[in-house]
């Protein structure tokens, strides 16, 4: 009799531990996500600035905050997907400037409208892309040099044919394009412009392709080891060109954006851009030598740069002191990625 209770309470048993043990496989896998480290730094941050100043939860600073937001962001969800993929591009913050010059030139030298001219230098952005990733993948010179190169043509152009200054300012111009891009909208005592729902439609979107999609696939394969890709039919030159591609038009449309924003187009617009986009992506959790990148770690990244420029200034700190912080911060996260992926390989045995 005792047997045969014992062998009815034994599958119950059984189930009940299927559950907890998935908890306990759901609650690893957690606390070794990459974006958990940025995101309890981000908190800590945002209670440190909070507390010091209730002043930067104000409507009027956090909509300050978050109009800025986009532009940089929107750089970095395309770099994101390049250091996947093992490459990165130097170029993206003299594309920043160049296409909003151009787009200013063309439009109010009227040469064309303010639509045309969109369109026309999102094309350029993407013949720069096409040229640096063609020089990467079938010229095989190494992205840091070709990017470089590209990086001083691109903003050398910028400064001759404006003579180094800011011409003119676009002024109030009312256009369909300039409503879709940066028109304002509110939610309660909140004003933020459209560009933010393209910086969140955009991470979206790439997020999908990155995580649920075969070209997702692709750019992981290709940035963690491209001979085995190229062994297993990934068009590894392929994926690289549309990303050196994507990462352009990102940057151009990023340009943009800024400039219909301000109203202004400005020369030296983007200039070190590069540098903090790539800062922004590390910091996320995606892996500076490829095969590894999350679209979600550069919201939280980018977040995180953006309010810690802006909380510095709160807490008396100089904003000169910035760099400062960025160069703490990575170093800090790089050591905190370091031991999760430890944590991780030893779990994994």
């Amino acid at each position: 009799m005792s047997e045969g209770v014992t062998r009815q309470d034994s599958p119950p048993a059984a189930a009940a531990a299927v559950p907890s043990q998935s908890f306990s496989q759901t609650l690893r896998r957690f606390l070794s996500a990459r974006e958990l480290g940025p995101l309890i730094l981000l908190l800590i941050q945002v209670a440190i600035f909070a507390v010091n100043d209730p002043g930067f939860y104000s409507p009027l600073n956090i909509s300050n905050m978050l109009a800025f937001v986009p532009e940089l962001g929107i750089i970095a969800l395309g770099m994101t997907l390049l250091l996947t993929a093992g490459e990165f591009d130097l170029s993206v913050g003299s594309v920043f400037a160049f296409c909003q010059v151009v787009m200013f030139i063309l439009f109010h030298d009227g040469i064309m409208s303010l639509e045309l001219a969109f369109v026309v230098v999102l094309l350029l952005a993407a013949l720069n892309g096409f040229i640096i990733g063609v020089l990467v993948t079938k010229v095989h010179i190494s992205s840091f040099l070709v990017t470089l190169g590209m990086m001083l043509i691109v903003r050398g152009t910028v400064l001759y044919i404006t003579g180094g200054v800011s011409r003119a300012t676009f002024g109030e111009i009312e256009t369909p394009l300039t409503g879709i891009l940066v028109g304002i909208f509110e939610v309660g005592d909140f004003k933020f412009y459209n560009s933010l729902l393209w910086f969140l439609s955009l991470a979206a979107v790439l997020h999908f392709i990155l995580t649920q999609t075969p070209f997702g696939n692709w750019i992981m394969a290709t940035g963690g080891n491209a001979q085995a890709a190229r062994a297993r039919g990934v068009d590894t030159d392929r994926a690289k060109i549309i990303l050196f591609m994507l990462t352009s038009v990102l940057a151009g449309f990023a340009g943009i954006i800024s400039a219909l924003r301000l109203s202004t187009a400005y020369p030296v617009a983007g200039d070190g851009y590069e540098l903090e986009v790539i800062a922004m992506t590390v910091i996320g959790g995606t892996l500076l030598l490829g095969g590894r990148g999350t679209i979600i770690g550069t919201l939280i990244g980018t977040l995180l740069l953006r309010t810690m420029r802006n909380g510095i200034i709160f807490v008396g700190i100089p904003g000169l002191a910035y760099d400062i912080f960025i160069g703490l911060i990575i170093i800090f996260m790089m050591i905190i990625h370091q031991f999760l992926e430890r944590r991780a390989r030893m779990g994994e045995r």
